[in-house]
């Protein structure tokens, strides 16, 4: 079976959308670069995840913020030839990127659910706040990367459901704290 890890800069109020600009349009956009000492060390995990990374999953809205900007970016090289997984009931054939590894539209939780169940590597998720909360409530995520900043935004999408789930314990497997206040937390779901 596959691992399906969600990775995300968080706010310490659960916010993980905007985090490099303005994409959402709340006024706190950016918030990863803002007041916020850059230390190189906080985002080696980074650089773990994709010694790790078999392929990477996306929900419609941030495949198509990603797609134009990543196959060229010197940063997101190591992800350029991963294949890649977007799970869209709207999103066509026509819309994926070329020159971005292969790209396969799936139409639905259950159909993730199948992928899962193959062999191969971890699937990791980036972005795709809505994708990230609907696989967790269906207990599809297995792992949770988290780089936790020291601010509380109180706008924007969470990275948890606020819907009356079961309680799911998560096992810590790692964490650093850096001088900047950003935490690294590694979670296993269950």
């Amino acid at each position: 079976m596959r691992e399906i890890v969600y990775t995300a800069f968080t706010s310490l109020d659960g916010v993980v959308d905007s985090p490099g600009g303005p994409v959402e349009g709340h006024r706190s956009g950016g918030w990863t670069f803002q007041d916020i000492e850059f230390l190189p060390e906080a985002y080696a995990l980074k650089g773990e995840e994709l010694e790790e990374t078999s392929a990477l999953m996306f929900g419609r809205a941030s495949y198509q913020a990603f797609a134009p900007v990543w196959p060229d970016s010197a940063d997101h090289a190591g992800y350029k030839d991963l294949p890649k997984y977007v799970v869209s009931t709207t999103l066509a054939e026509a819309d994926l990127t070329e020159g971005w590894g292969e790209t396969t539209i799936l139409r639905s939780t259950d159909e993730v659910a199948e992928l899962r169940k193959g062999e191969g590597g971890a699937i990791f998720i980036h972005g795709s706040a809505e994708l990230a909360r609907r696989l967790s409530e269906a207990g599809l995520i297995d792992r949770y990367h988290l780089l936790m900043y020291p601010v509380l935004l109180g706008a924007g999408k969470s990275l948890f459901s606020r819907a009356d789930n079961d309680k799911r314990l998560l096992t810590l497997r790692a964490s650093e704290a850096y001088p900047n206040g950003i935490l690294k937390l590694i979670y296993d779901v269950g």
